[in-house]
């Protein structure tokens, strides 16, 4: 009797809150120790104008959601990571990841989105101000979301690494397109799955798997991405993004640190990165007794 033949399931893309298949019909052998263990999408030019797309038609859904509502999706996130443990185990095994330090990047990458989710309704008390002027006004700088933002999580630690990427970009109210990890893409849809069931609007968050040479200077020249948080260590990606993205005058934002175990990453810094200051001038009206003088 012959050896059967394993059906390897094929991990697709993630756009507007649908996963479909990439329009290319293309995807590569995810393979391990030479052992192939899943099918993932190649995506194309197509689905990223598409992914782009999908990410500034949510952003007024998500940046006009109340900085509560938005923690509490956030909060949202970690639970059901936290009920999906197995599955994110699952995935970082079978990527080649040994179990215990899979367990250990599981529970901080959990804890992480924690952190983040308790920021959204206070990075404006922490970094906004009331500015003294020299006129019967006042004077409020405020942050706001910058708009569609292009993430490069690094390519390992798989989960870790995304995590850390996407929380900040995100909760603040900014929408975002991810280009995944080719080493470990299956913990990246395993993400967008707990993404489309947790109250997440449709489009803010929107996943490539593919490979990150065809796929970042698409991102780099797309003219309706407004900055790119590049955590891709490679040297090369940074040189050649930042001439494709002089076009249109996008942020680049790099890393504080690579070491992503480290609580240094669970920084508020790194939040205002992705927004910008809002300065609202109001005139102060003086009533008729402080102009008669009573």
């Amino acid at each position: 009797m012959s050896n059967r033949i394993s059906i390897l399931k094929t991990y697709k893309i993630f756009i507007g809150g649908k996963f479909p298949r990439t329009e290319s019909g293309r995807f590569y052998k995810l393979k391990v120790n030479n052992n192939a263990i899943a099918n993932v999408c190649l995506s194309s030019r197509k689905d990223l104008k598409n992914a782009v797309s999908a990410a500034r038609k949510a952003f007024s859904n998500w940046s006009e959601a109340s900085a509560y509502n938005r923690s509490q999706i956030l909060y949202r996130i970690a639970e059901m990571m936290e009920g999906r443990k197995a599955q994110f185990l699952e995935d970082l095994v079978l990527q080649g990841v040994d179990k215990q330090s899979a367990k250990k990047e599981i529970n901080i990458s959990i804890d992480r989105v924690i952190y983040f989710a308790g920021w959204p309704d206070k990075i404006n008390q922490v970094f906004g101000s009331i500015n003294p002027v020299a006129s019967s006004h006042f004077n409020f700088s405020l942050l706001e979301p910058m708009g569609v933002v292009g993430i490069i999580p690094p390519e390992s630690p798989g989960l870790l690494g995304l995590i850390s990427s996407l929380c900040p970009v995100i909760l603040s109210g900014n929408t975002s397109v991810v280009i995944s990890s080719e080493t470990y893409p299956l913990t990246t849809i395993s993400l967008a799955e707990v993404l489309a069931n947790s109250d997440v609007p449709n489009g803010s968050v929107n996943v490539l798997t593919g490979k990150k040479k065809e796929l970042i200077p698409h991102l780099s020249k797309h003219m309706d991405v407004n900055a790119i948080y590049l955590n891709d260590n490679e040297k090369k990606h940074e040189k050649a993004i930042k001439l494709d993205a002089a076009d249109n005058l996008k942020r680049i934002i790099l890393p504080d640190s690579n070491n992503w175990m480290d609580n240094k990453v669970e920084n508020p810094y790194i939040i205002t990165n992705f927004m910008e200051t809002k300065t609202t001038w109001h005139p102060i009206e003086k009533n008729s007794s402080s102009v008669k003088g009573y």
